[in-house]
């Protein structure tokens, strides 16, 4: 019938993980369209490799916003073109596990199943993202022992503190990645008088990024069009300035981090307290976010091996949990919540 499969439907990434192989596909969730005739034009890097550089006719966009589906007929087709590269077709139906965000709505979560079904799959199972997170990190979630994820994806960060295979407090902010891209290009804009696209703050990120001061001054050049003549131009931006352009969206994570904390038992926050926060996601690998964590909330913070894929990973170690729901096995709370 087809190997199992588990999805990671991110923002900025689209991850598959094939029971038995691991992650065999990892691209951008991004999609190029032509206006005229609505015809899909591109798909992934190709689409990527677009961004900024489309004429009026082609827009590139994201079906996936914030973490769940914007544009449903564009995100079947993203979901159909991608399970067709990992071998996927309708004669060989899998069993799908899919991470969402914790605290999406009931429309929302019937949008994925509705999405992934479309693609001719037999089964839908959803996972929640601090859930997946956590078992992708190595974390045993159930013992019952507390322990805290903080997810930064693209889109939106998820945390929550689990034991006994479910969330026993669980927040969520739109703060993500991309806020930290927009704080860039209007920082850039601001001191420099230089207008930038999201791929440039992309690459400055990565390159010079950071939520804490760095040992040692780094720069990076920035190109763009000079905001008071017009013409393009450079100009160099140091880490000390992305401190400047990063700190309010990263210590506004931090507050919602904050704020989850004082919700959490006692019990649960000793183990907290004693184990340390867990931070995953492609935008953990930020210089200096987990030290700005521990400092503010005096609590040791771990960023956990390959972060980015640790919600894939998850997701796709839980595909075990389906063959016990469908057994009908409640003898233990069961992280999935089944559709299909």
């Amino acid at each position: 019938m087809g190997n199992d499969i588990a999805i990671d439907l991110g923002t900025a990434r689209f991850k598959v993980y094939q029971d038995g192989r691991g992650i065999v596909l990892n691209e951008p969730a991004i999609i190029a369209v032509d206006n005229m005739t609505d015809e899909i034009i591109a798909i992934g890097s190709e689409a990527y490799r677009m961004l900024g550089r489309t004429s009026d006719r082609v827009t590139v966009a994201h079906p996936l916003c914030n973490g769940v589906i914007s544009d449903l007929s564009l995100a079947e087709h993203l979901i159909a073109f991608y399970l067709r590269q990992v071998g996927r077709s309708r004669v060989f139906m899998p069993r799908v596990v899919v991470s969402v965000p914790c605290g999406v709505t009931e429309v929302e979560k019937r949008a994925v199943v509705d999405a992934i079904g479309a693609a001719g799959v037999r089964k839908v199972c959803l996972i929640e993202e601090p859930v997946a997170a956590a078992i992708g990190a190595g974390v045993d979630i159930a013992a019952p022992h507390g322990c805290m994820i903080v997810d930064v994806g693209e889109g939106t960060t998820d945390m929550a503190v689990i034991s006994l295979n479910g969330i026993a407090i669980a927040n969520s902010t739109h703060i993500a990645g991309a806020d930290f891209n927009d704080a860039i290009i209007k920082y850039v804009r601001r001191k420099f008088s230089l207008i930038i696209g999201d791929r440039m703050a992309e690459a400055a990120k990565t390159a010079i990024g950071c939520a804490y001061p760095r040992r040692r001054l780094t720069t990076y050049m920035l190109k763009g069009l000079d905001a008071l003549n017009g013409l393009p131009t450079a100009t160099v931006m140091t880490s000390d300035d992305m401190i400047e352009a990063l700190i309010e969206p990263a210590i506004a994570i931090v507050r919602t981090v904050q704020s989850t904390l004082e919700l959490t038992p006692p019990e649960l926050l000793a183990d907290i307290f004693t184990d340390g926060i867990i931070l995953t996601g492609g935008s953990a690998n930020l210089y200096g976010l987990s030290t700005l964590l521990s400092k503010k909330t005096k609590i040791p913070v771990i960023v956990a091996e390959s972060p980015g894929e640790c919600v894939a990973l998850g997701a796709g170690r839980a595909i075990k949990y389906i063959d016990k729901l469908e057994r009908g096995e409640h003898g233990r709370i069961n992280p999935l919540m089944s559709y299909g």
